[in-house]
């Protein structure tokens, strides 16, 4: 019984140590910003714009500009 307590006791100091929190703490997870979502031209690809509208050179619609894909890695 006494050896009982004793790691009762033990465990309940523990868990007050610096790192000794088997659960992660929320506030040190990183933070995703959201995209920023740009639209440009088909035809005219230097035309960015971050609302939707029309193309000042050529007057078609703006459409979502697609985020620049990585390549993949390739195995050696």
């Amino acid at each position: 019984m006494a050896i009982a307590i004793l790691f009762s006791g033990m465990s309940v100091f523990a868990a007050h140590l610096p790192g000794g929190n088997v659960l992660s703490d929320t506030t040190k997870t990183r933070k995703v910003k959201p995209a920023k979502v740009q639209y440009t031209c088909p035809m005219h690809p230097e035309v960015i714009s971050n609302k939707p509208g029309q193309c000042p050179k050529c007057g078609m619609t703006l459409v979502k500009k697609q985020p620049a894909k990585k390549p993949a890695k390739t195995s050696s």
